[in-house]
């Protein structure tokens, strides 16, 4: 274990906060060694609401994790998501300062600093600048332009922020539950590390991550994110549109939905109706109407022993899935990029798994539908193979591939508890 290094991601969602420690190799193989996934509390879409709740669920998340790892976690990568979260791109140029001309990992640095300057309000902080592609001498299209020749360099960015109050307290949070916050990664960025191929990533693919509070959106154009944004508005509002149209409580109406969704393999979800019916189409119909009924007596919802599942897909939740792809597309039009995404919408996130979704996905944005599963990682992963654990699983890739030195001076983040932190807080409890 002593030639690995050791990467933890902590995902926290409005639903649900989910730790997961991993191992990773010198050739890269990523093997998980602890998870644990607790319900979540003190957060609403995406944002801290109740500082002593959410340090408690992330309290209860990492015990968990260390304990089935064996690993005290003392820093982490944690995900960061909310309404609050805007997006630009930006451009950057310097001259080479190398006297031979080639460029240079600090040319690199200096390029993507420049970019970084840029206006905005004083209340936001940035939290990611992208490098989309590099433009050497006017040659673009670059990727990587360490060791090429030239006097100029540019750089075209997608910078990420958020609100610097939003971030601070979710910061806040992880420290007071006793980890040093190695990095603020957006919820959307790390589902892309444990879904996109690169081939999609190429070709340009439109991420929509769902979650319970939010619905974040990510495209990628020519290998590098170019759009991003968060919609306030996911899984839990269909929930709570079960529960008004049923007249039952939000935990009984999310029992439901899961079960709903659980029991639709490979049948049509919707079906459309014909004006001209025969008596065979009666009988059929009458045979279907029994049919339609979903026993959920095993699931203890009190009096509620049978619901149509008619009632309920079409009544309630295709209504409400209408309207979030209805906002995604407004957001690719918003984008630009309307007619650059061959590879069409990738979902993923605990409400991709609702009931109807891929059918109402295709039938609004008119682009092919693929739901995405976390890839990218072995060991104990029987628990974490579902989209609601994507962003999970994303954070421990991206923490693989960054530098571990790496900070986040946007919201002034520090590295200096670590080890000595620990120890001297220590002493000083047992001062009296």
């Amino acid at each position: 274990m002593s030639k690995e290094k050791i990467v933890v991601g902590i995902d926290i969602g409005s639903a649900k906060i989910c730790t997961i420690i991993a191992s990773v190799s010198k050739e890269g193989q990523i093997t998980v060694i602890g998870v644990s996934t607790v319900p979540s509390a003190g957060i609403k879409k995406g944002v801290v609401v109740d500082i002593d709740d959410s340090v408690d669920s992330i309290s209860m998340s990492l015990e968990g994790a260390e304990r089935m790892s064996g690993y005290a976690v003392s820093s982490a990568f944690i995900s960061v998501g909310g309404n609050h979260i805007a997006s630009l791109n930006s451009h950057g140029v310097v001259a080479i300062s190398n006297p031979t001309g080639e460029i240079t990992e600090e040319d690199v640095a200096r390029v993507t600093e420049a970019a970084r300057a840029i206006s905005i309000p004083s209340s936001r902080e940035i939290i990611h600048v992208l490098p989309k592609s590099f433009i050497v001498d006017s040659q673009e299209g670059v990727h990587d332009p360490v060791g090429m020749s030239g006097v100029r360099l540019e750089v075209e960015t997608h910078i990420i922020s958020g609100v610097s109050t939003s971030m601070r307290n979710l910061v806040k949070c992880v420290q007071q539950a006793g980890v040093d916050v190695e990095d603020l990664v957006f919820s959307a960025l790390a589902s892309s590390y444990a879904t996109l191929s690169d081939t999609e990533k190429e070709l340009g693919v439109i991420l929509v991550d769902m979650g319970a509070g939010t619905t974040d959106v990510a495209i990628f154009i020519e290998g590098a994110i170019a759009y991003s944004s968060v919609l306030p508005i996911g899984g839990r509002n269909i929930t709570n549109d079960l529960a008004i149209g049923l007249r039952t409580s939000l935990e009984d109406a999310e029992k439901i939905k899961l079960h709903l969704s659980s029991k639709e393999t490979g049948r049509p979800k919707f079906k459309e109706t014909n004006p001209t019916e025969s008596k065979s189409d009666v009988k059929e119909e009458k045979r279907e109407s029994k049919e339609d009924e979903i026993d959920v007596s095993d699931l203890n919802l009190g009096e509620l022993k049978t619901i149509s599942k008619k009632f309920l897909i079409d009544g309630i939740i295709k209504p409400r899935l209408k309207e979030i792809m209805t906002l995604v597309a407004l957001e690719i039009k918003k984008s630009g990029f309307t007619n650059s995404l061959p590879a069409g919408i990738v979902l993923t996130g605990g409400a991709s798994e609702t009931v109807g979704i891929k059918e109402i996905s295709k039938e609004a944005l008119n682009l092919p539908v693929r739901i995405a599963k976390p890839e990218g990682v072995s060991g104990l992963i029987d628990e974490i193979q579902s989209p609601a654990y994507s962003t999970s699983v994303g954070l421990i890739i991206f923490g693989s591939e960054v530098n571990k030195s790496k900070v986040l001076p946007a919201v002034g983040i520090t590295q200096m508890k670590g080890l000595v932190g620990k120890v001297i807080s220590w002493i000083k409890s047992l001062i009296p």
